[in-house]
Parts: structure tokens; sequence; C-alpha cells
């Protein structure tokens, strides 16, 4: 999503007012971990995207009108007892379909072809050698590298289906029905390690589907206000304000569509990085002339806490604390008809619960974890929601927020999880481990911002474990606390790799935080990638 053109586009995906003209690719999700990031390549072409379940129906699919359709990857064996399926009348309605890794095999199984466990598995980096270098191939070079993760191959071709390209141990890696316009990869073209895989994506978008880029800041923007000032009218809203770039953003989105209409609500829930909230609330007042509520909530938030060392738990019990806190102070402040929220689409994703196979009660695609925003809402809510980001990934609310006059500082500002620093201890979070997880933080974030290397992370914070080892200080026995250094790099949040950082820079933060933060005597390193680690311990 760019600032180039300026033709409006729709902000969410309404199924019932769905517009026939929207050029608009579904993914049809079958629990692949790529299947988001499918449509953040989609969008990169300009053109709008949105992950479905693959339950949806034919005829639901034939009254959005998609331009396109994508089959994601998944964990399963077409053969499995309870594979997932789609619905096998979709390859009637005469949309262009692509079929990723498992949906190419589903594609060829359902259509009449045969599927079989391969004699050798592919994971991981195979030169692709093309045979047809047309139509969904075109620009992709000989030889290119794409990334491979199947243990089934296809053996035989459906009738009309024809071999575009392949790798050496798969003879089938690309096949394309040209005449029906249905196309089959065993690679994922997605994911950054496939060179090439972009122009692919760009070929089923633009020639294949026949889209056009319209899917840009400055239509969304338009259309965000439009939809805002038709849904809230004269109504009041209030925001629950983060200071990160998501709730910053809709603060500017939100101001400038319904002004004075809007209250910003800072609840400090004891959780946030050192100094934080007082440079919050002066900077929207002072610089930005957006009036912010602070309410300090530190203590309740803390006894809602005390002996919850689940992390599902932490953020179900600081989700309902918001929402509470939010109603008394709309109470005092309002009255209030709509809460906004900062929700972005993969926190929609990873919150759902929309692929429980109703039949077997089987999870196909595996939910990571709740969000605060999203899966921790109570059911007793006061307040009508209103998300309009929730649509965005991080990059196209960065793009927004630039376009809209958001400060560079924090449109650049790292992620930070809403339940904040009580998801970065492991265990029960207390007053004392608070304060130690805070100073050890603030040293982290004064050295990479006194290098120059804050911008070379995409996160980079400290991690309180509850646990206690022996040490030696002042030759005297110490029993404390060790923090863990995590430092990833990312373009999404979705996949990270753990940034390989200078061992003197590494020894200097270690140095600082066992000499200034009483209760720590050992600093470690984390070098997991995600996957199989996420990002956030917990």
């Amino acid at each position: 999503m760019t600032a180039q053109t300026q033709t409006p586009e729709p902000t969410h995906l309404d199924t019932d007012t769905q517009d026939t003209q929207r050029q608009l690719i579904v993914i049809l999700d079958f629990g692949s971990q790529y299947s988001e990031l499918i449509a953040r390549r989609i969008r990169e072409t300009e053109v709008y995207s949105e992950v479905l379940s693959y339950r949806t129906s034919a005829a639901d699919l034939e009254r959005l009108n998609p331009k396109g359709i994508i089959l994601s990857g998944g964990p399963n064996s077409v053969y499995d007892e309870n594979a997932p399926q789609c619905d096998p009348d979709i390859w009637q309605l005469g949309i262009p379909i692509l079929g990723v890794c498992y949906g190419m095999q589903l594609m060829v199984q359902q259509l009449g072809g045969s599927v079989e466990r391969a004699e050798l598995a592919e994971y991981g980096k195979a030169a692709l050698h093309i045979d047809d270098p047309t139509d969904l191939l075109t620009n992709v070079e000989q030889g290119s590298t794409m990334w491979m993760s199947h243990g089934d191959s296809v053996t035989h071709l459906p009738d009309g289906f024809e071999i575009l390209a392949h790798t050496d141990n798969t003879p089938n890696a690309a096949i394309a029905n040209h005449e029906q316009q249905i196309y089959g990869v065993q690679f994922h073209p997605e994911v950054v390690h496939s060179v090439g895989g972009q122009a692919l994506v760009r070929n089923f978008v633009y020639h294949i589907c026949d889209c056009e880029p319209t899917w840009t800041t400055a239509a969304f923007v338009e259309e965000s206000i439009r939809e805002i000032r038709a849904r809230v009218g004269d109504k009041r809203v209030l925001l629950a304000l983060s200071g990160g770039v998501d709730s910053s953003t809709l603060a500017f989105l939100l101001h400038r569509a319904i002004g004075d209409n809007l209250t910003c609500m800072f609840i400090d829930q004891g959780f946030m990085r050192k100094y934080e909230p007082e440079r919050l609330v002066k900077l929207f007042r002072d610089q930005f002339h957006i009036p912010v509520e602070y309410v300090n909530a530190r203590d309740r938030f803390l006894e809602k806490l005390v002996g919850v060392t689940d992390p599902e738990e932490k953020r179900r019990h600081i989700g309902h604390e918001f929402i509470r806190v939010f109603e008394e102070e709309s109470r005092r402040l309002g009255p209030f008809d709509y809460l906004a929220q900062g929700t972005l689409y993969p926190d929609v994703i990873e919150s759902a619960d929309s692929n429980v196979d109703p039949k077997t009660g089987e999870r196909v695609a595996v939910k990571i974890k709740s969000h605060h925003n999203v899966g921790g809402l109570p059911e007793d809510l006061q307040f009508k929601l209103i998300e309009p980001l929730r649509k965005l990934f991080k990059d196209e609310v960065r793009n927004l927020g630039r376009s809209i006059g958001l400060p560079e500082e924090i449109v650049r500002r790292h992620p930070f999880p809403g339940p904040g620093l009580a998801i970065r201890i492991l265990g029960e979070v207390t007053a004392e481990r608070l304060k130690i997880l805070r100073d050890a933080d603030y040293i982290v974030r004064q050295e990479i911002n006194r290098h120059g290397i804050y911008h070379d992370f995409w996160q980079a914070f400290a991690v309180l474990l509850p646990i206690r080892s022996v040490g030696v200080m002042g030759d005297q026995r110490t029993y404390a606390y060790p923090i863990v250094l995590r430092f990833v790099s990312s373009e999404d949040g979705m996949t990270a790799d753990w940034s390989r950082v200078d061992y003197d820079f590494i020894e200097l933060i270690s140095n600082r935080i066992v000499n200034e933060v009483a209760g720590v005597n050992r600093v470690v390193y984390d070098v997991t990638s995600k996957p199989p680690g996420t990002i956030e311990w917990e």
C-alpha cells in the first residue's frame, strides 16, 4: 500500500455489501504459517487481499466476486483422515486459482490427479528448472532458488494440466491448466528465501487475475474517514491509546475524521517501559494538540495478576481489566458510544478460532496467543467496537502513519505488546520483578540508541526469567535473576531471525545490567528464530 495513486479502496471485507467491482484476491487458509505472508505479498502489488477459512463455500466466494483465489499450504497430508478440504465447486467458478504446496496437492487430488508420499522429501532451498517460462513464470529466472517444505508430491496430473517447472526431486514443481486458469506450485513463492517468488505473485495478480493497483495509502485514508464519519456520526469515541504506532496512527486518523468527538485515554497499567507514560502524555498534549486523559491504574492491574503464571491467563486478566477501567472512566467523562482500538490484521488472524474443524474439533491453524485487544474482551462489553486498522499489516500502518503526519520516532518505534512488560516476565508478575525488568530494559534501549543501531532491529528488549542462579559479586555469593536479551530482525513480525550482534556490544549491555540493576547476576542472549520460537517469550 503506497501513496502514489488516488483510487479509493474499501478498508474491510464486508460479505453483505461487497462491491462487485473491488480488486480482491482471497487466500483460503489451510493452516499454513505463511498464509498471512501470502496476503502481504499480494498487497505489496497494491492489490487488496484477505485470508479466509478453507471452509468458505463456493457460493460465498462467488458472492464476494474475487479476481483470484489462492489455496495456502498447510501441515496436513491430503490423505490424512481429517485433512481439510475446500468446496469442490470452486473449480467451476471461472475464477483464476493458485494452489500453494498443500493447496496444489489438494487441487490435484480433487481434480482427478494423484498425490503420493515422496521418495525424497524436500525442505529448504531448491533450484527451479523452468519448462514453460510464460504466463505464471514470466520473468522468473531459470534456476531460481525456491523454498520447499513438503513430504508428499504430485505423481499424476489431472486432465488438462501441464508441467511448468520441476526441481531435482520434484518433477511437478509448478503446473497449470491454462484454459481454466488453474495453477499450482509445490514451493512457497511468498517467503523471502524464494528468489523470483514475488515476480510469480505479480504474474498471478496482474497477468492472470487482471487486477489493477488500487490498494494505496491515499485510498485507504479517504475511504476510512468516509466510513468512520458514516458510522460514528455525531457520537463520541473513546480511544485506548498506548503510544505505539498502531494506536497513535489511529488517534491521528480518528482526530482527522471526527475532531473533538474523539477522547484519547491512556491507562497506565504499570507495565510500560521506564519513563514512557509521562513522555507519551506530554507528546500528545503539547506537540500533537490531541487531549489525553491519563489514568493511573497500576495497583489494580498488579493486584489482578497476583498468583497468575499462565501467559494466556495474564492476557485475559489484563484485557478484562482494561475494559473495566475504560467503562468506569468513560462514565466519568462520557457518555461514549464507541471504543476504538488499534487492532491489526495479524492480531485478528492469530486470535481467531475460525479454523477449528466442526466435525473433529481439531484445529487446523494453531492459535498462537490471545491479544488483549482481540481475544481478551469480555462478553458483556459496554461499548461498540470500532477498529479501522483491523485489515492492515504493521508495515501498512507505518505507511499510513507517515502519510497523515505521525512523527518518525513513533512510526518506527519497535513493536511493544499490549500487555507490556507483564508478558516479558515469565511466571508471576510482582512489583520487584517489574522494577528489575524495567531498569534492565531501559539500559538496552539506552545503548541501542546511543550506538545508533535502534533501527537495525525489528525488536530489541529484555526478558526476566522467574528463576535464580548462583553468582559471585564483590567476593560475595549472590542468588539472583537472569535477564535474557532478545534482539530480532524481521520484515513483518510473522517470521523473524535472531540478530547477530557484536559480542563487545552484548558484553557492554551485560556489564551495565549486572552492575546497575539490583537483583540480576546473569545475562544471556536468545539465538532462536521464529519459527520455532516466537518473538515474545509469552
